[in-house]
């Protein structure tokens, strides 16, 4: 799934350019690029399928130069993450009604990635024999606000979901560190094509009708008009809420490999090299002084004196710099609100 705009980045992720197809971690490598290589080792590059917006699919193809055209699927519109998700399995139905799917996210870290793929695998082999919904549940390691949480029926590798929980605040959240009995929500997802097509069946109806009745028109000069009205008809909605919060063959494996979404630049900072002062900040061109626990960013070539910040996050781009204290940055969506109403579409 590659299709968010990724506004929690803004301003070095744009409407034209998100997250997705960025190197914020400073790796070389973008987030779908990451993605694409932490699962070639065990999934042959024609079996991918991009979910995106539209306007990415140049995007898609230019970073994962390995897949074909087909293997891009062009939402027109967004519709949260039960679509993308049906969109995907009719497609993969089409055309292998026993494949076994695997759903993830485009920008997501994961420090141990062998030992990731070899969750996915377990995964993949119970889902296919327990006729199972699996997601991958990680560790708490604190009380953090900023992901939902899966309560599991006991301290087993693999344990029936007993319920989802949306993103809790602090008190709840070092309720649910304390009792043990919560991880943390990756919104990764393994089954099989079989097992999310009798869900959508039986909990999304009007989806299950919508995206069976574009079947025919998959692979053909009629998939993108049939896929425009189906989008245009169907509920926005998530996977959890539309399907694992009521299905009752919903399981989670625990996974302690090092994992992040890495929503915001706060995570980017919680996983940043830093100096001696904890600032995160490029090692060439950037002076620091008397600043502490910040993070920068600056353009290639781009030169930068910061005096007598604390737990600040600086951004700088092209046309737009964002200054801001760590502790306010939940604000970036006003932020960007403000811009678009004063300045227009063209800085965010």
């Amino acid at each position: 799934m590659a299709g968010g705009i990724g506004t929690r980045f803004w301003p070095k992720s744009r409407q034209n350019l998100p997250k997705q197809f960025l190197d914020i971690l400073g790796t070389g490598r973008s987030f779908i690029r990451h993605t694409f290589e932490r699962f070639a080792p065990i999934v042959p590059a024609e079996n991918f399928l991009v979910v995106t917006n539209r306007r990415y699919r140049d995007l898609v193809l230019e970073h994962l130069p390995e897949l074909g055209p087909d293997q891009v699927l062009c939402e027109p519109i967004g519709r949260n993450t039960a679509p993308a998700i049906a969109y995907a399995a009719y497609t993969l139905q089409k055309r292998d009604p026993d494949a076994e799917m695997i759903v993830t996210p485009s920008d997501h870290y994961i420090v141990d990635e062998e030992a990731f793929r070899a969750i996915v695998s377990e995964c993949a082999d119970f889902a296919a024999a327990n006729d199972a919904l699996m997601t991958i549940g990680i560790q708490p390691t604190r009380p953090d606000t900023g992901y939902g949480y899966i309560q599991v029926s006991d301290a087993q590798p693999i344990s029936r979901v007993k319920c989802f929980t949306e993103k809790p605040d602090l008190d709840l959240a070092q309720v649910f560190l304390q009792s043990g009995e919560f991880l943390w929500n990756s919104g990764i997802f393994v089954w099989t094509v079989r097992a999310i097509v009798e869900a959508f069946a039986k909990y999304l109806p009007e989806h299950h009708a919508l995206f069976c009745g574009m079947q025919r028109a998959l692979g053909t000069d009629a998939e993108r008009n049939i896929v425009e009205m189906v989008f245009s008809e169907c509920r926005a909605i998530s996977i959890d809420y539309g399907i694992m919060e009521k299905a009752d063959n919903v399981y989670v494996r625990r996974g302690t490999f090092g994992w992040s979404d890495v929503g915001t630049w706060g995570s980017v900072y919680q996983h940043a090299r830093k100096d001696r002062y904890a600032n995160a900040a490029p090692a060439r061109g950037c002076y620091l002084y008397d600043t502490r626990s910040s993070i920068v960013s600056l353009p290639e070539g781009k030169i930068a004196a910061i005096s007598g910040l604390k737990d600040f996050i600086v951004v700088d781009t092209d046309d737009v710099l964002m200054i801001c204290p760590r502790s306010e940055e939940q604000n970036i969506r006003k932020f960007i609100d403000d811009v678009k109403y004063n300045d227009g579409e063209e800085h965010v």
